[in-house]
């Protein structure tokens, strides 16, 4: 754990093992904290109109190391408690948790606004990158530098 600017960072992982949204959620809870914002990002089953069979989460080893910056960036930017973000890679079926981020704050106006810019921020910034595979046979890269 550390604190950064108020904001402590309680959970930042990239790690192969199934995610749970109630351990992210438990993680986050303070009694200062009347607001809490999770989102939870899940494997669909298509993309671009075609359908999407599973996929398989890639992370450049710098990813942890760089997750745990952004989750030091929004604590700075924004009036919270507690930050929680966790990655998934490896390979993934549809239905499967992929990440699972949550801000916790005093109340739930600035929880949602650190909440979006924890997810915002993650997807465009760390190295983490998704290769989709389709019912046809074809695949897909997303998020390639």
């Amino acid at each position: 754990m550390s604190v950064t600017s108020g904001a402590e960072i309680v959970l930042s992982e990239v790690r192969e093992e199934d995610l749970s949204v109630d351990e992210v959620l438990a993680a986050v809870r303070h009694p200062e904290c009347g607001g809490i914002a999770l989102f939870v990002g899940v494997v669909r089953d298509h993309d671009h109109g075609e359908q999407v069979d599973a996929l398989d989460y890639s992370a450049h080893p710098s990813a942890l190391a760089t997750l745990r910056e952004v989750c030091e960036q929004v604590g700075a930017r924004h009036s919270v408690v507690r930050i929680a973000a966790v990655h998934r890679t490896g390979h993934l079926e549809v239905g499967d948790l992929a990440v699972v981020v949550a801000v916790a704050a005093a109340h739930r106006g600035e929880a949602f606004t650190a909440c979006r810019d924890l997810i915002d921020t993650l997807k465009s910034t760390v190295p983490i990158w998704k290769h989709q595979q389709f019912a046809d046979g074809s695949d897909e890269w997303v998020g390639l530098p």
